[in-house]
């Protein structure tokens, strides 16, 4: 379906057009019209499938005919909650996009930067607010913002907010915007908790879902790896040095497990940097910012930290870890092959994490080519690695005798 008939008016559909879209993807072909109805809606969609459109022009266009109130006078209705900076950046620049030629005013905020210039933004009065969880809370604490005029509420990448801990902001946000709204729920995946959440927040949604259940396996030459864990250094070694060429982006499950690749392949020559929630909002950037301009051409990432990032013609992704949600494995290996060209993903399997294979498989309905031709193949029979906490040698109640000296009596 086209953008013009979707019953988006003028100035958004210039917007549109300098942008060189003329076809709506099919979640905004959903999406839109609800939304413009003023309907509840859940989405079940992941990055790249443009949902921020599908919200961000309905938005703009419900919030078009208020838009000329005095600067002053403007109040944030309509707010966007989202879970990390980056996303919430890249939504900003969506909205502003898309709004060039209206009178709205959007701004973004989030934690890692000072709060002093994002206080004077707000105090000038804004139409859209786009913010992560824990600095909206601090700046509404701080009598900063005021959420009491929000007529929509966003919620973007739900199960990624639930995943970081912030489900309850999430609730006491909603409690603080206005009884009567409009609430729009997106998620890459539908976990019980976010099916709970919306149930108690939302009024009768419309339920739209176009996850693609095989979209994996379309434009992405898949191979898996069966390899012992400690050998899993030496092999994502070898392919970079042997088979894997390009801009490549490589998942590990943990900061630490980042940081400690990250060391290995710049030892080895490579240019590497990396992204996790650990870094500050700038070193974040620059990482990004130096991968896109090919600066360095591999990209170390948590899922948290890469979720939402748009990164255009990626030639490769490395699963150093399988992740343990299926849905997670189809986004992460959905970053390359995109736009009609074709990318690979090379997952690396050890004997604890066999059993995943088993619901990723089941998920895009088709069997992940192994590739058995590699020098650190994993035994068959190996049996998953049990670390066993060690607990102390010294028996339970005793005490030295140092610390029996020291003790402070009462009598």
């Amino acid at each position: 379906m086209q953008f013009k008939n979707l019953q988006l008016n003028k100035p958004i559909l210039r917007a549109i057009s300098e942008k060189g879209y003329q076809l709506a993807t099919p979640v905004q072909e959903q999406t839109i019209p609800l939304v413009l109805d003023k309907k509840d809606v859940i989405a079940s969609a992941q990055t790249g499938t443009g949902k921020t459109a599908a919200f961000a022009l309905p938005i703009l266009q419900l919030l078009f005919d208020k838009q000329d109130a005095g600067k002053k006078a403007k109040k944030i209705r309509a707010l966007i909650v989202s879970p990390t900076r980056e996303l919430a950046i890249q939504i900003e620049d969506n909205f502003k996009t898309y709004g060039k030629y209206t009178n709205l005013r959007t701004t973004v905020i989030y934690g890692g930067i000072s709060i002093e210039p994002q206080k004077d933004t707000l105090k000038k009065g804004v139409d859209i607010l786009i913010a992560t969880p824990g600095r909206l809370l601090d700046l509404h604490k701080q009598d900063i913002v005021n959420l009491d005029y929000v007529e929509i509420l966003v919620l973007d990448e739900a199960d990624l907010m639930l995943d970081m801990g912030f489900i309850n902001d999430v609730k006491k946000i909603e409690r603080l915007c206005p009884k009567e709204k409009q609430v729009l729920l997106f998620s890459a995946t539908m976990p019980s908790r976010i099916i709970e959440l919306s149930n108690s927040i939302l009024k009768n949604p419309e339920t739209i879902d176009v996850t693609p259940k095989s979209s994996a396996a379309e434009s992405v030459h898949q191979k898996l790896y069966y390899v012992p864990k400690t050998k899993k250094m030496e092999l994502c070694l070898h392919l970079l040095r042997n088979t894997i060429k390009g801009d490549i982006l490589i998942f590990r499950r943990t900061k630490f497990g980042v940081d400690k690749l990250e060391k290995m392949l710049r030892k080895n020559g490579y240019k590497v940097n990396s992204i996790h929630g650990d870094k500050t909002q700038s070193a974040r950037e620059d990482a990004l910012n130096k991968f896109k301009n090919k600066q360095v051409n591999i990209l170390i990432a948590t899922d948290v930290a890469s979720r939402g990032i748009d990164i255009q013609n990626l030639d490769a992704v490395i699963n150093f870890d399988m992740p343990n949600v299926p849905e997670i494995y189809v986004h992460r290996i959905g970053r390359t092959g995109r736009a009609g060209l074709t990318g690979s993903s090379h997952s690396f399997c050890a004997a604890d994490e066999r059993t995943y294979i088993q619901t990723i498989e089941k998920l895009i309905g088709t069997t992940i080519p192994v590739e058995k031709e590699h020098p650190y193949p994993l035994d068959p029979k190996a049996k998953p690695e049990v670390y066993i906490k060690k607990g102390s040698n010294h028996k339970k109640g005793r005490k030295s005798a140092a610390s029996k000296k020291n003790k402070k009596r009462w009598y």
